[in-house]
């Protein structure tokens, strides 16, 4: 039965799915669901808001409309259904967020972590600094660079970025979880203004609230009036790559 009574509402846009408003929610009502977080059920929601202060984008906010009403009932067991059909997962840290999982990682196979030849031995950076916070954004090596855009993470996990990725790139790491989103947005806009960007390859790790990187660049070519050809790849956290994919230029 419909009746017009406060609920959640999530911002997609705002939302990078860190998944932090996950465990706020008594009643599940809320899961990340393809990288961002989604209203599983109306019924499943009470309107009490206790999610919003762990957002740190503001994609959530309790709106006032007309809504399935709260179902006590199917929340318990909803819930009882969820525990049943879902594995214990490995210890995280208080936050509940999907990144903060522990993981141990085995030995890799003999000869396949071999120590570099010389040749490999040299970096592929070009300049400094390398933080997206601390890039000005008139520096000279960003006159009309490819764009290598990492996630904090990303080098850690990735054993040859040096030679697969950062040749002939300009490097910007930065972390969507940590740092500030909005500041980001306008760095990356004024960048793409004033320094005649050619392209931009995004390097994010699988975890769900690592995808605000694109995001983010995204935001910031929308602000500054450009289209420019990006690609984003997706590293696991053994340093695999999962995906490569062109985003809309």
């Amino acid at each position: 039965m419909k009746v017009m009574r406060k609920i959640i509402e999530i911002d997609e846009d705002l939302c990078d799915g860190c998944g932090q408003c996950v465990p706020s929610c008594a009643e599940g009502a809320i899961q990340v669901i393809d990288g961002k977080a989604r209203l599983v059920a109306e019924k499943y929601c009470d309107g009490l808001g206790a999610c919003l202060g762990e957002c740190p984008t503001g994609a959530l906010k309790i709106v006032e409309r007309e809504a399935e009403d709260f179902d006590e009932h199917a929340v318990e067991e909803y819930l009882k259904t969820l525990a049943a059909s879902t594995p214990q997962p490995a210890p995280t840290l208080a936050c509940g967020c999907p990144s903060a999982q522990v993981q141990t990682f085995g030995p890799p196979a003999m000869g396949v972590c071999k120590p570099l030849e010389p040749k490999d031995r040299v970096s592929a950076l070009t300049h400094w600094p390398v933080k997206v916070k601390l890039v000005p954004p008139t520096a000279p090596f960003l006159k009309q660079a490819d764009l290598l855009v990492l996630a904090d993470c990303g080098p850690i996990a990735y054993p040859t970025v040096h030679t697969d990725l950062m040749p002939g790139k300009v490097v910007l790491i930065g972390c969507p979880k940590f740092d500030n989103v909005p500041e980001y947005i306008a760095k990356f806009a004024e960048i793409f203004q004033k320094a005649d960007i050619k392209s931009v390859t995004t390097v994010i790790m699988e975890v769900p609230c690592c995808a605000g990187l694109a995001y983010i660049v995204e935001q910031g070519m929308a602000k500054a009036g450009k289209r420019i050809p990006h690609e984003q790849v997706v590293l696991s956290t053994r340093g695999d790559i999962l995906s490569r994919e062109k985003l809309a230029a």
